[in-house]
């Protein structure tokens, strides 16, 4: 399954909400979909069934993170929360390293360079949030959540689009 593909099966009520507009986001719930193959088969190696949980929860809360942020009223509550979603990318892209002996090189590069590209969309939405980068509003925010992250956002988000035409299957 690829990501065009993908995108068909997601709800319309997920894909209604003003916050599907969100590059990052939208990349985040797809990676928590790509983990959950990865995590079952994670779980058929006793050695791995404590980092499954642990990636499947980091995985869990990019997402999640970047959705309450993204409900929050200022700039600097935002960034709080896509700082989180920072961390658990990170956290995550750290324990799909550890899983490569059992989900193979290929399987592994992929997850790694996605989830580096998801990285360097939260690190343009931070300062962008903290008005360290000339800042947002709350109502351009509103209008067109693509402006949090800005026009570098969007030239990330075309890197990741090429990580998301075939994915690997564990």
């Amino acid at each position: 399954m690829n990501f065009e593909e993908w995108l068909k099966t997601v709800p319309e009520v997920i894909r209604g909400d003003v916050l599907w507009k969100m590059e990052a986001y939208r990349l985040a719930v797809f990676a928590g979909d790509v983990a959950w193959l990865d995590v079952t088969k994670l779980m058929t190696d006793r050695r791995t069934i404590s980092l499954s949980d642990q990636l499947y929860r980091a995985i869990g809360s990019i997402s999640a993170n970047l959705a309450e942020g993204f409900s929050r009223g200022t700039g600097r509550d935002r960034a709080r929360f896509y700082e989180y979603a920072l961390g658990s990318a990170r956290e995550a892209r750290d324990w799909y390293y550890k899983a490569r002996q059992v989900l193979g090189e290929t399987v592994t590069q992929h997850r790694l360079q996605f989830l580096t590209q998801i990285i360097r969309l939260l690190l343009t939405m931070v300062p962008d949030q903290r008005g360290s980068k000339g800042g947002v509003k709350r109502e351009d925010v509103k209008r067109d959540p693509e402006s949090v992250s800005g026009q570098r956002a969007n030239k990330v988000a075309e890197t990741a689009a090429k990580y998301l035409s075939n994915i690997p299957l564990p």
